[in-house]
């Protein structure tokens, strides 16, 4: 602690000054490579440490070795597989807070934000302790005369995962556990911004008793991202990031035959019913408007101010976000932290100014936002835009910061058309308290998760996270059920024990009759 209660340190015990490298087979694994990328403390704008940026030659050392330690793992029986992952998962839970002040630290996000994320993540890995169930095939007896079919799952064999910067925790435990828990041996490439809990993650697997080779992380930029996508040895890859590049992976994975399941961007609508709890709906959507400074796929970017509800919302909003509490997210007390680069902050202010050139009504600014002692430090303040329309960039483009547009509508229908004519479909959410409303919108928009009175309605664990439309590029969601048919596959079996060998050939098609 700083002082008696305000604040943990911002530099815990896990950080050193050394380069972030790689964790292939078990290990620790330096890179011949020569190129390094600054990792930040947004809160600071210094740099803290460097990661490597790997080669193509790190890619293959880390795809043989996942190769070679895949027979073994696949044939491990899968309540021995959970028992490891439940090992990990005690691990998990020991280490939150660690884990958590390492994610401030290279993200910016609140402390408390950090800890949720870490909580999500432990989530679906005990989901995946319950893989035995999961991985049950089903059996039909005498499906003709004398044969019996059943059918298995079995693991891909060598799987990817490609993860963004605003979730290192998080996103990773949407993959690793679920493939790993059905037999899979996987290879994690995190975001080069924030790379360091994906090897803190890698240590605690090793400690919980994963053979080698079963995890392994290698760091870098696109030359990994395409030696993964090219690799013949790799069989799936999952990747979560902004929608152009979902596109270039799930079109890349595809010709070279891979399994992909590729999530993109969002532009996340809360709409709002003039029957609205007015107090609780302003609580959540500040929330979820300006938590982790929007860097949230699930994030609210855009109100839809039904009929005359905008009076008595918009002047709450405005003294909301020019109060919110912007500072080092490691403060208990901060409600926003900072963006995670530079060149965030830069995007994220050149956006309002775009919003500002197309006629959008600027009501709270947030750009040139200082925080004492932190001048460096890359901070956008929470900013609210009114009477912005379709036709805008601020309403049409994913911005990734803490910028909320609002938009008014004369009733539901067209609040769902707004909605529905959006390229993204990622999440939306809707506050009324009418249970017809509620129904309607449910059934009639086209976006992947439904909030009605929830602001950011990520499932649970075992429910399957996934979007619509540009929102994702592939036919599986990401983790519950939906997971573990991505990561697995299916074999039939039709099996026949005739009392008569001697029987000679048979050239007609098989029948049921």
């Amino acid at each position: 602690m700083k002082d008696s209660a305000s604040v943990l340190s911002s530099q815990p015990a896990y950080v050193d000054s050394g380069d972030v490298v790689n964790f292939i087979n078990g290990q620790v694994a330096e890179s011949g490579s020569q190129r390094k990328q600054a990792v930040y403390n947004p809160s600071t704008g210094e740099v803290s440490r460097h990661v490597v940026l790997s080669t193509v030659e790190d890619v293959n050392t880390a795809v043989a070795a996942a190769k070679a330690a895949a027979p073994a793992w696949a044939d491990t029986p899968p309540l021995r597989r959970s028992r490891i992952l439940n090992r990990f998962l005690g691990l998990m839970n020991q280490h939150t807070d660690e884990l958590a002040a390492m994610i401030t630290a290279e993200h910016g996000k609140v402390f408390t934000d950090a800890q949720g994320e870490v909580a999500r993540g432990i989530d679906i890995i005990e989901f995946a302790c319950g893989i035995p169930q999961l991985l049950k095939g089903d059996f039909t007896e005498q499906v003709s005369n004398g044969i019996d079919n059943w059918t298995m799952r079995q693991p891909l064999g060598v799987v990817a995962g490609i993860t963004p910067f605003n979730f290192p925790c998080m996103v990773p435990c949407w993959m690793f556990p679920v493939a790993i828990a059905a037999g899979n041996t996987f290879i994690l490439k995190p975001s080069e911004r924030d790379p360091s809990a994906a090897l803190f993650m890698a240590r605690l697997l090793k400690e919980a008793g994963l053979p080698d080779g079963v995890f392994n992380v290698v760091q870098g930029d696109k030359t990994v991202v395409d030696a993964l996508l090219e690799h013949q040895d790799v069989a799936a890859l999952s990747f979560v990031g902004s929608t152009p590049i979902a596109q270039y992976i799930y079109e890349r994975g595809a010709h070279f035959g891979k399994r992909v399941q590729a999530l993109g961007g969002a532009k996340n609508h809360m709409v709002i019913m003039p029957d609205a709890n007015i107090e609780r709906t302003i609580d959540a959507l500040v929330g979820a408007a300006y938590g982790s400074a929007g860097e949230r796929c699930m994030a609210i970017s855009v109100a839809v101010l039904v009929g005359d509800v905008g009076k008595k919302i918009i002047p709450a909003l405005i003294e909301r976000a020019k109060t919110l509490k912007v500072k080092d997210g490691m403060y208990l007390d901060a409600e926003m932290g900072p963006v995670v680069t530079k060149e965030a902050q830069q995007r994220i202010e050149n956006y309002i100014g775009i919003g500002v050139e197309e006629g959008a009504e600027l009501l709270v600014d947030g750009r040139s936002f200082t925080v004492p002692g932190n001048e460096n430090g890359f901070y956008v303040g929470g900013t609210l835009f009114d009477n912005v329309t379709p036709d805008m960039r601020i309403y049409k483009e994913e911005i990734f910061g803490p910028v909320l547009a609002c938009v008014h509508v004369n009733d539901l229908g067209e609040a769902v058309d707004l909605v529905n004519r959006h390229e993204f479909g990622n999440g939306v959410s809707c506050f009324t308290s009418d249970g017809h409303t509620a129904r309607e919108f449910s059934r009639r928009i086209q976006v992947g998760m439904v909030g009605i009175n929830v602001p950011i309605p990520v499932p649970m664990a075992w429910h399957g996270f996934g979007g619509w439309k540009r929102s994702l590029f592939g036919d599986t969601h990401s983790y519950g059920e939906e997971g573990v048919r991505f990561y697995t596959k299916q074999k039939s079996v039709m099996q026949r024990w005739p009392e008569d060998i001697t029987k000679g050939n048979e050239f007609v098609m098989p029948t049921m009759s």
